[in-house]
């Protein structure tokens, strides 16, 4: 077991100094915190606790797990590792213009690289209807 803890539950007043002060009576606490949302700065109602020892981690996972703090029952167990997630970049894929995709045994207009100009809606020469004109 590792002394890394996550901490479910919390209140959205909980700060990460008192974090420290519930789980201080149950050993060392090396950190202690709430993780907030980025942009509001607002609690996101968990938290993580770094104990001294894997002993010191148990004994407060069993005192705490299912303590009631500031009106709630505290879900505490052991922090798994965080899973890489692939970034959001932001915006769709794909290869509008240009010719960077391959064309090997498609003929669709789109496959080529070539689109329609203007404000096609994304649709491509293939997808025309009467107000789109014709190449």
């Amino acid at each position: 077991m590792g002394s890394k803890l996550y901490v479910g539950n919390l209140s959205y007043d909980t700060t990460s100094s008192d974090l420290n002060t519930l789980f201080a009576p149950h050993g060392t606490v090396s950190s202690a915190e709430v993780i907030q949302d980025r942009e509001t700065g607002r609690s996101k109602g968990f938290g993580f606790v770094q104990m001294g020892s894997d002993s010191e981690a148990q004994a407060a996972i069993t005192a705490l797990s299912g303590h009631e703090h500031d009106g709630r029952a505290l879900t505490v167990n052991e922090a798994k590792p965080r899973e890489d997630r692939p970034r959001s970049g932001g915006g769709g894929g794909g290869g509008g213009y240009g010719g960077s995709r391959s064309s090997a045994g498609s003929s669709s207009p789109s496959a080529r690289g070539y689109v329609e100009r203007g404000n096609t809606g994304g649709r491509t020469n293939g997808e025309r209807d009467g107000n789109r004109r014709s190449y």
